[in-house]
């Protein structure tokens, strides 16, 4: 029991008592969860933030006027109760307060609730209302347990993170919500201003420029826990508006921030119970998309793409010939016990390989008869040797450019492991992936792989121009449990640099100032080395906690249509008040 739960009009928190308050007489105060009337014994289950206890009311020790008062106290009335900490006569193992009861003398109704449109307690084999009607009635929703209990979690997260990183030296400063429109890989939500007639503000898709405009101005190591906004379309692993943990630090390399961030992520999965063994792991984007075709691999398993090429290049197989012959490879992967799968089973695991562009894949299976599948007519014994194909193995390959074969087999990977049922070799799995390509070739363009302010790799510097595909750039993303929680780089820090890479990107001289001129004015005024990383705050939580979508995660979310349902936005305006912005609606 905690002094600082005490109010005027209670003594403690329901979910606070235990054996040792026994006798004590304690005031609580909650919501009703539940409710049962056992011919004139009252039972009620009452239910505040810490937890659920039962409450007993009967003629011999409540009053009358409680008595009559507990019959209009239906499910979500908010009552207080005063009475005798007293040993339960059937204890309940699961609840924390199940050794003990409140036996009731007086009682007070609050605010009675109509009858609630969705229930907040439901039994383990009731199914849980539709998404959309959870989120119309949110408050209802979030009073639900388990969504108080990831709420308060991500409580604690936050401030873990904001203790450790005080205590690595960052400050944490607030950057603008309106600011101006900057290129960030989506839509920017955009806001009118009143005074200003005729221009808009943005809200930021990221803090990115201010917070290398701050380490320009000397502030060495900054973060903050910020808001950032989105317009693009929905997924349950994206949100419109979401936080992120960002971070910047003056005077680094890589593996400096990889040292703090390791630190970080190690504080905040101790709060959660989730293992983060230090350092983490570390591969190149090449390597990363050689062994497992992704760029963020799940490493909770070990199988890894194998180079068939050499093996299967003099195979009596048009569709392998054709593949290497125009300058592709062959590559696949071998599941152990995999030959169980059936024919159906493998066209299922098939069917995400051909969603990311595959035209399909050739499998095998190894048994005591011998072998089967497509590729069994063209492979002899020591070629299934040389693919490292074991008794009871299944075979899946891929032929073709990587770009597409890589996508095909890491799609393939997942989907073949969940059919198997593979057990994870590990639980937490972490990896930093690094050196990524400074650019992606958009038709006859260069795009940014990231964003345009990474910093090529110095040793290739001289291939710049030449050879622009190929340039590495210093970027990083951290994965967990194949999923990206973080994605940074060391940026550019000269003007000149910076300027030349904006031309590259295809932006006019006069664009560039437009755009990025406060940014180039900075570095011309003596920016040191910087580099940074921002995390998904909303994604970190949904991964400690196995939450199905981050709107288990998040207070008020929006649906995947963008939309509020709960307090209804967005919402159409008046023309008043369009005319007042100097806006007007366009006809369809």
């Amino acid at each position: 029991m905690n002094e600082i739960d005490r109010t005027t009009q209670r003594t403690c928190m329901v979910g606070t008592l235990r054996t040792e308050h026994v006798g004590s007489t304690q005031r609580v105060a909650g919501w009703v969860h539940r409710r049962r009337n056992l011919g004139g014994l009252y039972f009620l289950d009452l239910r505040d933030r810490s937890g659920l206890l039962q409450l007993s009311l009967g003629p011999d020790w409540t009053d009358q006027a409680s008595l009559q008062v507990v019959q209009a106290a239906g499910p979500e009335s908010v009552i207080t109760a005063e009475g005798r900490v007293e040993q339960r006569p059937d204890p309940n193992p699961e609840l924390a307060t199940g050794a003990v009861e409140l036996r009731v003398h007086s009682l007070e109704l609050l605010n009675a609730a109509v009858t609630p449109p969705i229930g907040v307690y439901r039994a383990p084999d009731e199914e849980a209302p539709s998404e959309d009607l959870r989120l119309r009635h949110r408050m209802l929703d979030l009073r639900r347990p388990e969504l108080q209990r990831t709420l308060k979690l991500r409580h604690c997260l936050v401030l873990e993170a904001r203790n450790y990183m005080d205590s690595q030296g960052f400050l944490e400063l607030e950057t603008p919500i309106l600011t101006k429109p900057t290129p960030e890989g989506a839509r920017d939500y955009l806001v009118p201003s009143r005074v200003q007639r005729g221009e808009f503000y943005a809200l930021p898709q990221s803090p990115q420029l201010y917070k290398q405009i701050l380490m320009a101005a000397g502030f060495d190591r900054y973060f903050q826990i910020a808001r950032c906004f989105r317009d693009e379309d929905l997924r349950a692993d994206r949100q419109p508006e979401f936080t992120q943990i960002d971070v910047e630090a003056s005077f680094i390399e890589p593996d400096d921030l990889f040292g703090w961030m390791e630190g970080l992520m190690g504080a905040m999965a101790a709060v959660a119970g989730v293992g983060a063994p230090l350092p983490f792991p570390s591969v190149t984007w090449a390597e990363a998309m050689e062994r497992f075709g992704s760029d963020r691999p799940d490493l909770r398993w070990s199988v890894e793409i194998r180079d068939w090429t050499p093996a299967l290049a003099s195979a009596e197989s048009r569709i392998l010939r054709a593949a290497i012959e125009s300058g592709g490879r062959v590559r696949g992967l071998v599941f152990e016990g995999g030959a169980r799968l059936s024919r159906k089973d493998i066209q299922g695991v098939e069917a995400p390989a051909k969603a990311v562009g595959a035209p399909g894949l050739l499998w095998l299976k190894r048994s005591t008869e011998g072998v089967s599948g497509p590729m069994a007519r063209f492979v002899s014994e020591a070629v299934v040797d040389a693919m490292g194909l074991g008794t009871g193995d299944l075979a899946l390959a891929a032929a073709g450019p990587d770009r597409v074969t890589s996508p095909a087999l890491a799609a393939a990977r997942t989907a073949a492991l969940t059919a198997l049922g593979v057990a994870v070799e590990r639980e937490h799995a972490w990896l930093w992936v690094r050196d990524f390509p400074l650019f992606e070739e958009d038709g006859d363009r260069l795009a940014p792989s990231h964003h345009p302010f990474v910093l090529p790799h110095p040793d290739d510097l001289a291939d710049l121009d030449r050879r622009p595909a190929d340039v590495r750039g210093l970027a990083y993303d951290l994965v967990y449990n194949g999923s990206e929680l973080g994605s940074g780089s060391i940026r550019i820090h000269d003007a000149t640099l910076q300027q030349r890479i904006f031309r590259m990107l295809g932006l006019g001289d006069e664009e560039i100032d437009r755009k990025f001129g406060h940014l180039l004015r900075a570095l011309r005024a003596g920016a040191p080395p910087h580099g940074g990383i921002a995390f998904g705050m909303d994604r970190i939580v949904k991964m400690f906690t196995d939450a199905p979508s981050l709107r288990d995660v998040v207070a008020f979310p929006k649906t995947t249509a963008a939309r509020a349902l709960f307090e209804g936005a967005p919402s159409p305006v008046t023309d008043q008040e369009l005319a007042e912005l100097g806006l007007g609606l366009a006809s369809e």
